[in-house]
């Protein structure tokens, strides 16, 4: 007579343990054949991958790491977006990619305490290629210019991976051709305008007032005088026009510049401030008899789009087709 003890895997309230043999499978009969010891090894490997809670000690999900490649690695929000992907648990920085910078460490220009050991290239298709080559899931971010989006787009899809594209001058016409190419190519993308969570919460509580105030005014104020009106209040003018509302009925005069700039064809109307040292911030000042309704999101720096960046690379590894804002996700 033999005895055989088997060391398996069991689940235990939601986690994965390790039992004593002979808690878990100890037999005094016969050594079973191989076709039991198959089926034994099988389930065992099912029990222990099907529990999605299995995690290293680092706290990462250590059989499934999507591969994160950033381009426009050295802009600020790169930089940022790169100590971010490092931290994220399931997530692994592959790649930075920038024409600045070649050579550094992307964990030193970030900032970080240790070298992440991922040089900044200049070469996005070697960079794919060898995330090609272990087949493993990976998502690429692109902070780069409009001109070179669709061409980033297409290569990342050609090695199977999906992208995030953040390109707040980007125009609509790229996004079109980028949305043709995904439903062909039967890859996800995500377009952010912008990845700000506060900022997207903004926008839809104001697609919900504008059904009920005649009268709205945007007022923001920037650092810089860069492109203003900005994509936010440009975002916001397009999301609460076409909804069957003319806004500002008494006052459509668009001859003084007192009054700030109308956006679109219904009434609605941004001024903006510049001021050196003042965050940026975005209100939406309704009003109605006797009452005035505000919302308003302030920025202090870069790391307000970190968690919607994170949000949208776990999300968009599932998708077959483009998607355009962040909303979507929420």
């Amino acid at each position: 007579m033999a005895t055989l003890c088997h060391s398996a895997h069991t689940r235990t309230f939601g986690k994965i343990g390790r039992r004593n043999a002979a808690k878990v499978l100890c037999s005094t009969q016969m050594p079973p054949s191989q076709s039991t010891i198959k089926v034994l090894w099988v389930m065992t490997l099912w029990m222990f991958f099907s529990n999605s809670t299995a995690t290293s000690s680092e706290g990462k999900i250590w059989w499934y790491i999507e591969k994160v490649v950033i381009i426009g690695a050295t802009k600020e929000i790169g930089r940022t977006a790169i100590a971010a992907v490092s931290k994220a648990r399931g997530m692994e920085l592959a790649g930075a990619i920038d024409s600045q910078c070649i050579g550094l460490d992307a964990g030193e220009i970030s900032g970080m305490e240790e070298a992440l050991e991922i040089p900044v290239l200049n070469d996005l298709t070697m960079v794919l290629g060898s995330i090609a080559q272990t087949r493993a899931t990976g998502v690429v971010v692109d902070f780069s210019e409009p001109s070179t989006v669709y061409d980033n787009v297409k290569q990342a899809a050609a090695f199977g991976l999906n992208s995030v594209v953040y390109v707040p001058k980007i125009e609509l016409d790229t996004v079109t051709e980028l949305s043709a190419f995904c439903e062909k190519a039967s890859m996800g993308c995500l377009v952010a305008p912008t990845l700000s969570i506060g900022s997207v919460l903004l926008q839809q509580a104001a697609i919900q007032a504008s059904f009920h105030y005649n009268n709205v005014e945007i007022v923001e104020s920037r650092p810089n005088s860069s492109d203003l009106p900005s994509q936010d209040a440009i975002q916001i003018a397009n999301n609460i026009t076409d909804l069957g509302q003319i806004y500002n009925r008494e006052d459509m005069d668009s001859n003084n510049p007192a009054r700030g700039q109308i956006l679109g064809e219904d009434g609605v109307r941004v001024h903006s401030m510049v001021l050196p040292g003042l965050a940026s911030s975005t209100s939406i000042n309704f009003s109605g008899p006797g009452e005035i309704y505000t919302l308003r999101h302030d920025v202090t720096n870069v790391q307000c789009l970190m968690p919607g960046l994170i949000l949208a690379i776990r999300k968009v590894i599932r998708l077959k087709n483009l998607i355009y804002g962040l909303e979507k996700f929420l």
